[in-house]
């Protein structure tokens, strides 16, 4: 796994020392040498590698990696330009072009918005191809558990979108009131209808990014 070298070295060095982290070193060494992991081992850490702690303005959580062949790239619901949409993403974008009136592009990578400060975390950093969930309880959660904790902290306003049941588990986290929690259904097909369309999150994120003196997500990813 390439080190982090941004901000966030410092401020997550304590988890490298810790017993659960070298376990879960040994355990994804093994995995990338016995099995086809997804993402590719340099992309593991681009959420961190893309958005320095010191510019985080958004958080999104996700659950794990696309396990299918191309697709992840180490930002949650992003992947990859050239490879199709996911249908989640499909109703993030369909959201945005409601919300805020973005177009629905050709392309689902999100390197644009990790670019701006949303950090597109994602629980889990690695799955076994074709096995959805194979990394989970290995150690992971704790190591992004504890990013979200030094995001808590941070003393400035951070907007926290939770998207879905396991999201929505990290708002007992979230507990300094310079930030802005918001929760909504997963975006999966299987839940959008229950109150995702019509969040607003992408506006209200920006509202309150607006208020507090920063300038707002360009929530626009454009066409390739």
């Amino acid at each position: 796994m390439p080190p982090i070298t941004n901000d966030w070295a410092k401020s997550l060095s304590e988890e490298y020392k810790k017993d659960y982290y070298k376990k879960l070193f040994e355990f994804v060494g093994n995995e990338y040498k016995n099995y086809t992991i997804y993402p590719a081992g340099d992309d593991i850490f681009n959420a961190f590698h893309m958005t320095p702690l010191s510019e985080v303005k958004c958080v999104i959580i996700g659950q794990d990696p696309y396990h299918e062949p191309v697709q992840a790239h180490g930002l949650c619901f992003s992947v990859k330009p050239g490879i199709d949409t996911p249908p989640s993403l499909q109703n993030i974008y369909k959201e945005l072009k409601e919300d805020v009136g973005c177009y629905i592009p050709n392309n689902g990578c999100l390197t644009k918005w990790a670019n701006q400060g949303v950090l597109l975390l994602n629980s889990v950093l690695t799955v076994r191809a074709h096995a959805a969930a194979s990394h989970q309880n290995k150690g992971w959660e704790q190591f992004t558990d504890a990013a979200i904790e030094i995001l808590n902290k941070q003393d400035r306003p951070i907007v926290f979108l939770l998207w879905g049941g396991f999201a929505r588990k990290k708002k007992s986290m979230l507990n300094n009131p310079k930030h802005l929690i918001l929760e909504a259904p997963h975006p999966s097909p299987l839940s959008v209808y229950r109150g995702f369309y019509g969040c607003k999150h992408f506006s209200k994120a920006n509202n309150f990014l607006i208020e507090n003196g920063l300038t707002p997500i360009d929530w626009q990813i454009e066409n390739i």
